[in-house]
């Protein structure tokens, strides 16, 4: 809580005591000079954390075109995709315009932790006419749970360049996968692309969240706390 100097001069040594009694008595306040620790962000435990891929499906990651590692501190994980590509125009199949990706990952913790997925950086490569339009999407739920609300990121031609994408998650919004229970987290992911105002006869416009190398990848973050 904040007060400013110029408020506390003007409060009494009643009131004083009143809001000082209010902040103490507060829901994550647990007496004895420390917090609940189930209110408090945890450092990422020690151990290993162990991403296994359960189910791969979509029209943007065939088999084998998706790879799933954990990132060596226990911060998140990382997701590559191979053929993760949405394209419309010349040389284009009607259907190729939209790509999805989803991942049924189960996430192996040390005992007594629990984590929500805190941020998602997205990266990947655009090429768009003058007139054409991408979008990049997102959401992720555990198994048996509502997804997230979806995010959407637009982009408009021309562009030839590589992009990214962040998206944050509120604390008080933060989705935490259940203690004590194995349950998968699904992560979806969907690209396209529209013609707009281009021409699709001569011209080819896309939008790409894949990777040859290695370099481009997806990375999602972990928040920690104690069961």
């Amino acid at each position: 809580m904040t007060v400013s100097l110029t408020g506390a001069r003007r409060m009494t040594l009643g009131t004083l005591v009143t809001v000082l009694a209010l902040v103490l008595s507060g829901p994550a306040y647990a007496g004895g000079g420390s917090y609940s620790s189930v209110d408090v962000q945890t450092a990422p435990p020690p151990g290993r954390i162990v991403v296994d891929v359960v189910t791969v499906n979509g029209s943007g990651c065939r088999p084998g075109t998706a790879a799933v590692a954990a990132a060596p501190d226990n911060t998140g994980f990382t997701v590559t995709y191979s053929e993760f590509l949405a394209q419309v125009g010349l040389g284009s199949q009607p259907t190729d315009f939209r790509k999805n990706c989803q991942l049924s990952l189960r996430i192996h913790v040390p005992q007594g932790f629990t984590y929500a997925i805190a941020q998602a950086d997205y990266r990947g490569f655009a090429h768009l006419q003058r007139g054409a339009v991408a979008q990049q999407g997102a959401n992720y739920y555990f198994q048996g749970h509502s997804p997230t609300a979806k995010v959407v990121h637009r982009f408009r031609g021309p562009i030839s360049d590589y992009w990214q994408t962040t998206d944050v998650t509120e604390v008080a919004e933060l989705v935490w996968a259940p203690c004590g229970e194995y349950r998968n987290l699904n992560v979806n992911a969907d690209l396209r692309v529209y013609a707009g105002s281009s021409n699709p006869n001569t011209t080819t416009s896309f939008i790409a969240m894949d990777s040859t190398d290695g370099s481009i990848k997806t990375f999602y973050h972990f928040s920690w706390k104690r069961c």
